[in-house]
């Protein structure tokens, strides 16, 4: 799993969760369908192609558009979810090195998959299962990732766990991204090439390039 398909699908998987976390902190919402695909690509342990980590390329469409967003440079950039995005590839590089956490984070989501007999992907009961896994472990690097938002949102407990629950998911995709060969070299170099393969994917997808 090393070609640009791969590498982009991986790369998006960072830009949805990161994006999606940005729009909860702003607005208290965001796009059902996306959060659902990221949350779920948690519980792919073992998955047989890159794309099957979020149930095929429709389930990452939303961090496709947001990835071509930020690297067509225009003033539809959102520069939190830049930094969210960088704070997540250099935290995972971090938990890379540090194998009592990997393995505190592995046990801790088969624990919480095995709640998925009776509750839905995004139900409360899991956000905050995946929230807590986050806050023992990702959360105790530094630098943390530091979230703005609107206060209102921000203290809302089913807001902060959706937001960590996806930074979770947002550190698993940077982890795919760097088994599938990514870099910052892959970022700085291959901008245009990964343009053009995120639009492959959106056309591949029957996705519309289109704001979201």
């Amino acid at each position: 799993m090393r070609s640009d398909r791969d590498r982009c699908i991986a790369l998006a998987g960072i830009f949805q969760a990161a994006d999606l976390a940005a729009r909860i902190a702003r607005h208290g919402m965001a796009d059902a369908d996306a959060v659902g695909h990221s949350i779920y690509s948690l519980f792919q342990t073992d998955p047989d192609t890159t794309t099957s980590v979020y149930g095929g390329v429709a389930g990452i469409r939303h961090g496709l558009l947001s990835l071509l967003r930020q690297l067509d440079g225009g003033a539809d950039r959102d520069m939190d979810t830049t930094r969210y995005v960088i704070a997540l590839m250099h935290l995972e590089r971090k938990l890379a090195r540090k194998r009592p956490m990997l393995a505190e984070i592995a046990a801790g989501i088969e624990t919480t998959a095995a709640r998925l007999d009776h509750f839905p992907m995004t139900h409360p009961n899991i956000l905050a299962g995946l929230a807590e896994i986050y806050s023992r472990t990702i959360s105790t690097l530094q630098p943390r990732i530091m979230v703005r938002g609107e206060p209102t949102h921000l203290h809302n407990p089913d807001n902060v766990n959706r937001i960590r629950a996806l930074l979770l998911a947002g550190i698993r995709a940077a982890m795919l991204w760097r088994q599938c060969g990514g870099g910052r070299l892959q970022l700085l170099l291959r901008r245009r090439r990964l343009a053009t393969t995120a639009r492959a994917l959106l056309a591949e997808g029957g996705c519309a390039e289109s704001a979201s």
